[in-house]
């Protein structure tokens, strides 16, 4: 599985582990930036490009990472067709595959330890999706949104 990563200055060393730790399990891995640590750099152009490629390859995923993983999420949902989750714990982290059918996992550099960081990666990545009829639902009804900017509709009686 190809895997794209992208990230800022506050996640530049965390993208760098997670560069060498998937490229050892075996993961096809593009580093989407930055190409060096810059302090004064923003996390759009790299987070996005990383969200895009993923968007672009089905069945490839994608890992943003910053500070807190907040803004980067933010910024990979933007692109259509991705779902990004930011994980906190190895719960989030699976769940975020199997009930949400996540292509992208977004991770806070300065919440977590290396290791740790790169455990939930691990397990985001070989965690299937379900394929629950109520994931598969709710996940067309927001692609339906998506394509149409059609809100779904209410349950009868709403």
């Amino acid at each position: 599985m190809r895997v794209y990563l992208g990230s800022d200055h506050a996640g530049f060393e965390l993208k760098s582990a997670l560069v060498a730790a998937l490229t050892s399990a075996g993961y096809d891995v593009t580093d989407c930036g930055p190409p060096s640590y810059d302090g004064d750099d923003d996390y759009p152009p790299y987070v996005m490009r990383a969200a895009a490629a993923v968007a672009a390859e089905p069945g490839s995923a994608g890992i943003v990472i910053g500070g807190s993983g907040n803004g980067e999420q933010i910024a990979a949902n933007k692109i259509s067709g991705i779902r990004a989750a930011l994980a906190w714990n190895e719960e989030t982290a699976r769940l975020a595959r199997q009930h949400n059918d996540a292509n992208v996992l977004s991770l806070g550099a300065r919440m977590h330890p290396e290791q740790v960081a790169i455990g939930f990666a691990l397990l985001f990545l070989q965690t299937p999706f379900s394929g629950e009829a109520r994931h598969v639902r709710r996940l067309a009804e927001i692609a339906g949104y998506e394509r149409s900017g059609t809100l779904p509709p209410l349950p009868d009686g709403e």
